[in-house]
């Protein structure tokens, strides 16, 4: 037998913010949540985005004729410490294969690198080597292909040996254990993690007249290596497959109630209210004045028009404002309110209140019929 339980409000989205994305950051909005839900879920999709993700990173550099990083190298401008610091700064992204990749295989990345006279004459004596011209690879596309590695000032033909690793969190040099190392190759720390920032805010939301619900709201900033829809949707699977491994102790199963009733009712009282005619609630003379010459006739059509616009309307003030904030206040209601939920927008609220006017009048109608 399954135990009851009430309803449970939660996201039927999760809204992109469409105005601030770029390829390196997004902010999600989701809403409503149950009170004190928006931190739980936050707080463990931030601390899984910023420490459990998976990304590549190079574990290893062998540059042919230089045994390790405490050196100069004649025809190098940097010593080979500066070097390596350059080399922890490669962003790679994983390509879709049919090759499996995990954390522990490792993947070579060699290329020769051959640097004539003629080059260095074209470039003024000193040729600059980027990322780009050492990671040649179909396993991995180069996110920063332009970071600057070192400067040749003098020819040279060098193997360049990389070892990449798949994996997760920071892991310093002295952690990283591969097989078969070789002579001259130098390890470095891996900068696995492909996320730079996580930051979340709840905030207060509406559920009909119910002000105390939460709404989530989780700004995501990566390196490029995942995107910032990659990095939540990743942590969120991370998530369920850990939650997944409690569910073996449930004794019994939880039937949620979904609200069906009680969510019918709600949507009848809101539409009630909606479909109120502006002359059927108490404004002032003005006021009322204001909003026909702006052919606003109905409730729903004031509510879906934001502040600021209210104030565009051709002598429409502040004291009027007010009075229809109060008043709306009153009918648990205010501008600028997303009636999406009813199938309501700005272009088709006139549509949707006519239908719903209609539809109730055909009731009245028929009530009466079977009365008599």
């Amino acid at each position: 037998m399954a135990v009851k339980y009430g309803k449970f409000e939660m996201p039927s989205k999760i809204v992109l913010d469409e105005d601030t994305l770029t390829p390196t950051f997004a902010r999600f909005i989701a809403e409503p949540f149950e009170r004190g839900f928006g931190h739980t879920v936050g707080n463990s999709l931030r601390r899984i985005m910023l420490g459990s993700l998976e990304a590549p990173a190079i574990v290893s550099v062998r540059i042919e004729g230089i045994p390790h990083e405490y050196m100069g190298v004649e025809g190098i401008i940097e010593d080979m410490t500066n070097v390596i610091l350059n080399f922890k700064c490669a962003l790679l992204r994983r390509l879709p294969t049919d090759e499996e990749l995990n954390s522990r295989d490792v993947r070579i990345l060699t290329t020769v690198l051959e640097i004539t006279q003629e080059d260095l004459d074209d470039n003024k004596g000193q040729v600059i080597v980027t990322l780009g011209d050492v990671v040649e690879n179909a396993y991995f596309e180069v996110i920063n292909p332009k970071l600057h590695l070192f400067t040749v000032t003098k020819p040279m033909r060098r193997q360049v040996d990389l070892k990449v690793m798949v994996g997760r969190g920071y892991v310093p040099a002295e952690r990283i254990e591969l097989h078969d190392r070789v002579a001259e190759e130098i390890l470095i720390d891996a900068a696995f993690s492909p996320v730079r920032l996580v930051s979340y805010a709840v905030e207060n939301t509406r559920v009909g007249q119910d002000t105390d619900f939460d709404k989530l709201v989780i700004d995501v900033v990566t390196d490029g290596r995942v995107s910032p829809v990659e990095a939540l949707s990743f942590a969120a699977q991370i998530g369920i497959r850990h939650y997944a491994a409690f569910n073996q102790l449930k004794e019994h199963l939880i039937a949620f109630d979904e609200g069906d009733s009680s969510g019918n009712r709600d949507h009848d009282e809101m539409m009630e209210k909606l479909a109120l005619r502006i002359d059927e609630i108490e404004l002032s003379v003005r006021s009322a004045n204001c909003l026909a010459g702006a052919s606003i006739e109905t409730i729903a059509e004031l509510v879906s028009i934001p502040e600021r616009k209210m104030l565009e309307f051709r002598n429409f003030g502040k004291k009027s404002l007010n009075e229809i904030r109060a008043k709306l206040s009153e009918m648990g209601l205010s501008l600028g309110m997303d009636l999406s939920r009813f199938g309501i927008t700005c272009d088709n609220v006139k549509d949707k209140i006519r239908e719903y006017q209609e539809t109730r009048a055909e009731a009245a109608e028929a009530t009466i019929i079977e009365d008599v």
